[in-house]
């Protein structure tokens, strides 16, 4: 089956962290995709741009509104995501675990579903 891992971070925190524990985090997510790689359990994944960059649409009454950000509310923001596919979905879970953005944010694991609604 096929899931998705949704990336989430506090862009403050990132922000602050040293230069080298920064390249730590992705040195450690990258030889985490070369595993993954090699076992064919890795799909895909990108990060996505700063959360500044981000416009937030609703539609209300027919009419469009668009605003700066992601919700003005949350601290920690998804910066990115993996596509796995892997037997179960504690196997998910344990490659998130193991994600080092887990270690101080959180990591959210979702199935995949195929557009007629059956998980992938």
């Amino acid at each position: 089956m096929k899931y998705m891992l949704l990336i989430y971070q506090n862009p403050a925190t990132w922000r602050d962290l040293p230069e080298p524990d920064r390249q730590a985090i992705m040195s450690e997510a990258g030889a985490l995709m070369a595993e993954l790689t090699g076992t064919g359990e890795w799909v895909g994944g990108e990060a996505l741009a700063d959360p500044s960059t981000t416009r937030t649409v609703r539609v209300r009454d027919g009419v469009p509104a668009v605003t700066d950000g992601p919700f003005a509310e949350a601290k920690e923001q998804m910066v990115g995501y993996c596509i796995v596919d892997c037997e179960t979905q504690e196997r998910a879970v344990e490659i998130a675990a193991r994600w080092p953005d887990a270690r101080l944010w959180g990591m959210e694991v979702r199935p995949l579903l195929s557009p007629d609604g059956v998980e992938m």
